[in-house]
């Protein structure tokens, strides 16, 4: 029999994911000497090398392509396993690894957080903030049992569970406050700030905008809803920011938040979970939690 463990499995994924030993054990929060060793006992008690090695770049080999579905599916078994261990007889929720992208994260996680701790005062909670798109990867790979985001994100694999709406707010700056609030066709043609490439609130501002064949403008991206508000009360341009948002990003800054007419635009935060989780029940309770957390903050009151 042969004889491997999760463990080297997951640094295996991880190596393969990030193609470069030191940025998966960096991932992974272990040495790249510790992980290149599970590696090594890894391909010993495989029999085969996994990875060709080269200064600048690592590639799987033949077998090693062979091993990565297998092992992602094996590491998908065993959390649903786990899962199922923390699902049965009504055991109380112990451990929770949940998702939130930026945009949502320093506004609305403090409320969560004590929501959660609450109802659940012995729970392990883990927190990852991250754009949309890796929080999909982790839970589809197991790393993750649930996530905030916005919806639709329109993956099969995933339960979508729709929590509030909320408007997204005009930022600009203070000297314009006396002036008419620009309705979506006038916000197309001004200098908009937006976020960066693979946040999905920039693709929500852009839809709603219909800009998105003139961009990307240089100067005009910033990496977070801070950057962009300061922007804005330098006088580069506007913004438009999430609801939950206005608090704590406008409060030293020079700017004036102005709610935008009809058709109002906004967006629906909700929690994805995968559609096989064991903790379905569970994670529709988390559910009500983040949704009394959202009614209770003070954008929203």
């Amino acid at each position: 029999m042969i004889n491997y463990t999760l463990k080297q499995l997951r640094y295996f994924e991880a190596v393969a994911r990030q193609g470069h030993f030191g940025r998966a054990a960096e991932v992974c929060a272990i040495s790249q000497p510790a992980l290149s060793a599970q590696i090594a006992a890894l391909e010993t008690a495989l029999g085969h090398q996994l990875f060709e090695r080269s200064a600048r770049q690592v590639r799987l080999t033949a077998f090693g392509e062979q091993l990565k579905p297998r092992a992602a599916q094996i590491l998908r078994d065993a959390e649903a396993l786990s899962d199922m261990a923390r699902s049965t007889g009504g055991v109380a929720l112990t451990r929770l690894r949940i998702g939130v992208i930026p945009t949502i994260a320093p506004y609305l996680l403090p409320s969560v957080i004590g929501q959660i701790t609450a109802a659940h005062p012995d729970i392990d909670l883990l927190v990852r903030e991250t754009m949309t798109h890796k929080l999909i990867e982790e839970l589809g790979a197991g790393k993750l049992d649930c996530a905030i985001v916005a919806l639709p994100v329109s993956e099969p694999s995933l339960t979508e569970v729709a929590l509030f709406d909320e408007a997204m707010m005009l930022v600009r700056p203070a000297h314009d406050a006396d002036r008419p609030v620009p309705d979506m066709d006038t916000l197309s043609q001004m200098k908009l700030l937006l976020l960066e490439e693979g946040h999905c609130f920039r693709d929500q501002a852009l839809s709603f905008c219909a800009t998105r064949n003139a961009l990307p403008r240089e100067g005009l991206d910033g990496s977070s809803l801070s950057t962009l508000v300061q922007m804005v009360g330098a006088g580069i341009g506007v913004t438009l920011i999430p609801e939950m948002a206005i608090p704590v990003e406008t409060r030293s800054a020079n700017v004036h938040v102005a709610a935008m007419g009809a058709p109002h635009p906004k967006r629906t935060v909700g929690m994805i979970w995968r559609n096989t989780s064991a903790l379905a029940a569970q994670l529709e309770g988390i559910a009500g939690l983040v949704r009394a957390a959202a009614a209770a903050h003070p954008a929203f009151a």
